[in-house]
C-alpha cells in the first residue's frame, strides 16, 4: 500500500492506466529481462469458459472491453456458444450519452474516455448491440484504436457548445460526425450468422436483460445493506452500487466463481505491487523486498484499510478487468485469475494473478450476474442502472 504517493501522482496514474495499455513497453522489456532465479508458481483451481484476450489499444475503454467480455462468457454460460461483440459499438453510444449530461450540466461533469460496467449494461439496454464484424470502430487501413485526438476534438466541440449558453439543435451532429470520422459510421442493420438484425434485435436475440445486472462494492462512509451513487469521478451516470462489508464481498466474488460466472472488477492498478510484466498483483509487506520475484508475507487487509485508501485517493478506480477463475501458488496462497485488456503481454499473455489481499484493498466495484448472487442477499439487491 502506498498511502504516501500524492494526490496529483494518483491523479496522472489514473489517467494513464487505461491508456498505459495502448503500447506498455516498460511491460515487455520487463518481461523479456533476464528470468529470475525465484519466480511464482501456479496451479489453477478452476477456469470459467471465456473468450480471448483483446486490446484496447490507446483508449480509456477498458470499461467496455472487461465489460463485454464478461457479456461474452454470459453468453457461453447460457449455451448460446461463443460471439466476438463489439466494444466500440456500446462506446460511442455512450459517448453520446457523456456529451448529453456534460451539455445539460453546463460543462459541470465529467467528459472523458472513462465510464463503468453499468454504463455498457445501460447502453446495451438502449441502443443495442452488434458483432465485431459488424463494426470494430477501426477505420478502413488502420489496424490499432486510438481516441487520443478523438477525445481533444470532442471535448473542445462540448465546450463551445457549453460557451455558447444556446445551443442549437445541431450539437448532436457534430458530435455524431465527429466520430465518424475517427471510429467509422456505426450499422442500422447487418447480417450475422445467416440473419438479418438491427442492434436492438441482436440483443434480443441474445436474451440479454439489464436488469440481470447487479454491482457491489465497500465502503463505510454509507450504511452497509444500502445501495448509493458511488463518488468516482467515471460514475457520471449515477449507476448505484450495493454496499455490502469487503468479506461479504470477497464471498460473493467467490460463490460467482464457483457457480461458473465471471465478474467484473473494478479498482486501482497504480500500486507497486501491481507488476504487469510478471502478470501478479499483490498487497506485500513492507518486510516483503522481493514480491516482484516469488511469493511471500502479504499486508493484513482491513475495512478500515480500505476506507483510508479510498478517502485519501490512494485507491482509484484506475482500470476495469474480468475476473475469469482462482489459482494457488506454490505455498498455497490464493488468487484470482484476471483478464485483462492490455493485449497478449506480460509473462501470461495477457492474464495476470491477483492475490486476495489485493482484491481486499483494492476493490473498487464488482459487476456480475444476479443470479451468481446467494439467494439471500438476491432480495435486497438492486439493479446497477444509472439514475438518469
Amino acid at each position: 500500500m502506498n498511502t504516501a504517493m500524492n494526490w496529483w501522482t494518483k491523479t496522472m496514474l489514473r489517467f494513464g492506466f487505461c491508456l498505459l495499455v495502448a503500447n506498455p513497453i516498460w511491460a515487455q522489456e520487463d518481461a523479456v529481462a533476464k528470468p529470475d532465479v525465484q519466480t511464482y508458481e501456479f496451479t489453477d483451481v478452476q477456469r470459467v469458459d471465456h473468450t480471448p484476450v483483446k486490446s484496447q489499444d490507446n483508449t480509456g475503454t477498458c470499461w467496455s472491453f472487461s465489460t463485454t467480455s464478461f457479456l461474452e462468457s454470459e453468453l457461453i454460460r447460457e449455451g448460446k456458444g461463443a460471439h466476438n461483440l463489439s466494444e466500440m459499438f456500446v462506446v460511442r453510444n455512450i459517448y453520446k450519452d457523456k456529451a448529453f449530461n456534460y451539455l445539460m450540466r453546463q460543462g459541470k461533469a465529467t467528459f472523458s474516455q472513462g465510464a463503468l460496467s453499468h454504463d455498457l449494461i445501460n447502453g446495451v439496454k438502449l441502443n443495442g448491440i452488434v458483432p465485431e464484424e459488424a463494426y470494430s470502430g477501426i477505420l478502413p487501413g488502420e489496424s490499432r484504436h486510438n481516441h487520443s485526438e478523438m477525445e481533444a476534438v470532442l471535448t473542445g466541440v462540448m465546450n463551445s457548445f457549453v460557451q455558447i449558453k444556446t445551443p442549437s439543435n445541431h450539437w448532436r451532429d457534430v458530435v455524431e460526425n465527429v466520430m465518424n470520422s475517427y471510429m467509422g459510421k456505426p450499422p442500422v442493420e447487418f447480417s450475422y450468422q445467416g440473419k438479418d438484425y438491427t442492434p436492438e434485435s441482436f440483443a434480443a436475440e441474445l436474451g440479454f436483460d439489464a436488469k440481470n445486472y447487479v454491482s457491489f462494492t465497500s465502503y463505510t462512509h454509507h450504511p452497509f445493506g444500502e445501495s448509493f451513487a458511488l463518488e468516482i469521478p467515471d460514475n457520471y451516470s449515477n449507476g448505484a452500487f450495493n454496499n455490502v462489508p469487503i468479506d461479504e464481498l470477497v464471498s460473493t466474488i467467490d460463490h460467482a466463481l464457483a457457480a461458473g460466472f465471471t465478474v467484473v472488477w473494478d479498482g486501482d492498478v497504480s500500486e507497486r505491487g501491481f507488476v504487469a510484466a510478471k502478470g501478479v498483483a499483490v498487497v506485500p509487506d513492507p518486510s516483503n523486498s522481493d514480491f516482484a520475484k516469488a511469493p511471500g508475507k502479504e499486508q493484513e487487509v482491513t475495512q478500515a484499510m480500505r476506507q483510508q485508501t479510498f478517502e485519501n485517493f490512494s485507491t482509484t478506480d484506475d482500470h476495469l478487468m474480468h475476473i475469469v477463475g482462482t489459482a494457488n501458488d506454490q505455498i498455497g496462497n490464493k488468487y484470482y485469475i484476471i483478464k485483462n485488456s492490455w493485449g497478449e503481454v506480460g509473462q501470461h499473455k495477457g492474464y495476470l494473478y491477483m492475490s486476495e489481499a489485493y482484491v481486499r484493498l483494492k476493490t473498487v466495484s464488482v459487476l456480475l450476474h444476479k443470479d451468481a448472487i446467494t439467494s439471500t442477499k438476491t432480495e435486497d439487491t438492486k439493479t446497477t442502472t444509472g439514475t438518469r
